[in-house]
């Protein structure tokens, strides 16, 4: 018990250090890379104190060589800038001023509800809110709001249409019909509901509305009856 003792204390010290010659970018927000390396570290220091039969300075080396393979990858990171974008990747811009960018949702694995959900935790409730908004390399996301973009998100909206799909639960939180919706997509000249990228509603009779390959727009028009959130 006592061994395992001595190597456990061994090996945190050890990751302590390498951990803090890592510098503060391991510790807080990692490249890909970085998360890489800081799983192996993980896995590689979890043997010598589980299993007492392996001899601890194996441990200790393979840790340092991690710690070294960082260092050259770092240094490639930093010094060589065509391989930068290979190794750490690039931001990819999923908003702009036409509205949301398909393709680099796709080619990031996302869609509009995590595009959304993303904004609400940013503080941007409304798409027209905002100009720009971007996933950087590490997975951050950051937004750029339009100027006075308080007045644009006065009401929660909710997502009516995503990726050519109605969703049911918000027609029914909003008391609104597939009908209603069909026939102001007719309106606007959508002639196929699978055309439709993200359609979002607010309380106050704002539609955010854009189709697959095009510039988003908004409307404005009045409920049937009173909004019901």
């Amino acid at each position: 018990m006592t061994l395992v003792i001595i190597r456990t204390a061994i090996v945190f010290v050890t990751l302590l250090l390498i951990m803090r010659l890592m510098g503060k970018r391991q510790i807080g927000e990692m490249q890909p890379f970085e998360l890489v390396i800081t799983l192996l570290i993980a896995e590689l220091a979890c043997i010598p104190m589980a299993d007492t039969s392996i001899p601890l300075l194996y441990g200790v080396v393979s840790v340092l060589t991690i710690f070294v393979l960082h260092e050259i990858v770092t240094l490639i990171d930093l010094k060589i800038k065509p391989l930068k974008s290979l190794i750490s990747g690039k931001p990819s811009v999923v908003v702009n001023k036409d509205g949301i960018d398909d393709y680099q949702l796709k080619k990031n694995r996302l869609d509009v509800s995590d595009l959304i959900e993303s904004l609400r935790a940013a503080g941007y409730f409304s798409l027209d809110a905002i100009d720009y908004a971007l996933y950087e390399a590490n997975g951050t996301f950051s937004a750029l709001p339009k100027q006075n973009y308080e007045q644009s998100q006065t009401s929660l909206p909710l997502v009516i249409i995503d990726n050519g799909k109605y969703d049911a639960k918000n027609l029914e939180l909003a008391g609104l019909t597939r009908q209603y919706f069909d026939g102001i997509l007719k309106e606007q000249g959508v002639k196929n509901i699978k055309k439709v990228l993200v359609l979002t509603a607010d309380g106050e009779g704002k539609l955010y509305l854009q189709q697959k390959g095009k510039k988003f727009c908004t409307v404005r028009v009045a409920y049937p009856h009173a909004a019901a959130w």
